[in-house]
């Protein structure tokens, strides 16, 4: 966990908007999929950016945070528990919408690594460099579409034996059939945790824009300081409301 006196109020109030914003859409998908709502908005253009943009932000910003922990190493094996028993609970209760690599698996991954290696990247340099090849890697891997590349300017075909094998799939490769309702593979989003990461340093030397250090709204840096709960209890709290609703309305 962060220590409070190393908190920068700006980035817990992002992280609370992100996750709010997580918490709204999976409502929305929950009416679309399992109430039969129809909802147009919920396939717009606008909606399918937004959702993967505050997701990266809320991923980034987990990175920043790796330079405040105490422990990342057991930051990232609680984490990483909790994903590996939402896909338990998934698999067995909901198999149709199981959870096989989702944003809690990643940032338990991501935390451990960033523990193992936090010697090498407290110190990077150059770190403008490496900030911008991290960004880099993140904007142009994504081995799901079989490419890495930007589709419609440029793009190089991976090879077919990277789906072949089931066990690739956390990398990156899902093979034939894959399916996780949540998913959020190694690459290209590990890639935007480590920027998060690099960006830590100026900011954790208080050399970035004054906003930051300041408190804007103490609720959303409320909610930002304790995302783990929300995911964890969102889904069941809306499943239980939606369930009355539609109870009450017959």
């Amino acid at each position: 966990m962060t220590q409070p006196k190393d908190r920068i109020p700006f980035l817990d109030e992002l992280r609370g908007l992100s996750i709010l914003l997580m918490v709204l859409y999976h409502g929305v998908y929950d009416l679309v999929v399992f109430f039969g709502a129809d909802i147009s908005a919920f396939s717009s253009p606008a909606l399918q950016f937004f959702v993967p943009f505050f997701a990266g932000v809320f991923i980034a910003v987990s990175g920043v945070c790796c330079r405040f922990s105490r422990s990342n190493l057991r930051r990232g094996a609680i984490c990483l528990g909790l994903g590996l028993g939402l896909t338990l609970f998934t698999s067995l209760f909901l198999p149709s919408q199981a959870i096989w690599f989702g944003i809690l698996h990643l940032l338990g991954c991501c935390m451990l690594l960033a523990g193992a290696s936090r010697r090498l990247w407290e110190g990077a340099s150059p770190l403008w460099a490496l900030l911008f090849g991290a960004l880099f890697l993140f904007a142009f891997s994504v081995p799901s579409r079989r490419a890495v590349g930007l589709p419609g300017l440029w793009q190089l075909p991976l090879p077919g034996v990277l789906f072949s094998s089931p066990a690739l799939f956390p990398l990156g490769f899902p093979g034939e059939g894959f399916a996780s309702a949540d998913y959020f593979p190694l690459i290209p989003w590990a890639f935007l945790f480590f920027a998060g990461v690099l960006c830590s340093r100026p900011l954790a030397k208080r050399e970035g824009p004054s906003f930051l250090y300041r408190s804007h709204l103490p609720f959303l840096a409320a909610v930002g300081r304790h995302t783990i709960w929300v995911y964890l209890l969102h889904q069941p709290a809306i499943f239980l409301l939606l369930g009355l609703l539609s109870l009450l309305k017959g």
